[in-house]
């Protein structure tokens, strides 16, 4: 089911959008070489945990962590461990706060020491992606015009967008309706309305959009090894257009 926010609603998940914003901001400035991607996610949890918020994500249908960590080939949904983060890795960090009964989602892909001039371009061109589906987007716009934008941009550039993982609707739970995929028709799909709060995170890869789910039941990579890299924002839909709540 549809949720449409009411005003109070809105505002509180802009506090919570707000958390998981600065929460990343804190992050990029202190990723490094040398640390383990362990060591991201508990930053990522004394940061959330001292703006009285939680990390949505620790203990959601089990997963241990308060983030996901995801390097170069993983796509998303990294379980946090002992692996170390190297120069020239790209790193992928998705997070999630939930203050006041709202939750507030987004991810970034993070550039680490000497990276190759490939991964960049990825990134770069993967929060491209997210900035061509939010154009022109409003009350009214089909649903899949989001994935359109998406899939048009990435595939000009010859990187495969991931399919068997979509963006979604949050609020009061952090996943809701309506799935929002990164492929799409044109003109197709339900009309957005005012009120709405969707998450929409382009994940695109450097070469097939085929994925492996491993049996760890979360991590996901990509399936010809190459590097994937991800951008997301909770983004509030406006009869006027939208307001990106995490930026």
């Amino acid at each position: 089911m549809i949720t449409i926010k009411s005003p109070e609603e809105i505002a509180f998940m802009r506090e919570s959008c707000r958390i998981v914003k600065e929460t990343l901001d804190f992050v990029g400035k202190n990723i490094r070489a040398g640390i383990t991607t362990k060591d991201v996610d508990d930053m990522v949890y004394r940061y959330i945990v001292s703006c009285g918020a939680r990390p949505s994500e620790l203990g959601y249908c089990g997963y241990p962590a308060s983030s996901c960590v995801s390097v170069n080939e993983v796509v998303v949904h990294g379980i946090p461990s002992d692996r170390i983060i190297e120069d020239g890795d790209i790193v992928s960090v998705d997070i999630t706060a939930e203050k006041n009964g709202f939750h507030g989602d987004a991810a970034r892909t993070f550039l680490v020491g000497n990276v190759s001039e490939e991964k960049r371009q990825l990134v770069k061109v993967t929060e491209e992606c997210f900035f061509k589906a939010i154009e022109g987007l409003k009350a009214g716009t089909p649903l899949y015009d989001i994935g359109y934008a998406v899939q048009t941009h990435a595939e000009s550039h010859g990187y495969g967008v991931v399919r068997a993982l979509v963006g979604h609707g949050i609020g009061r739970e952090m996943h809701e309706d309506p799935s929002v995929p990164n492929v799409g028709r044109k003109g197709t799909g339900m009309r957005l309305k005012a009120g709405m709060t969707i998450c929409i995170e382009p994940m695109i890869n450097a070469g097939t959009y085929k994925v492996v789910f491993h049996k760890d039941g979360w991590t996901v990579t990509t399936m010809d090894g190459k590097p994937s890299a991800h951008y997301e924002n909770t983004v509030l839909i406006t009869d006027e257009g939208v307001e990106v709540l995490t930026l």
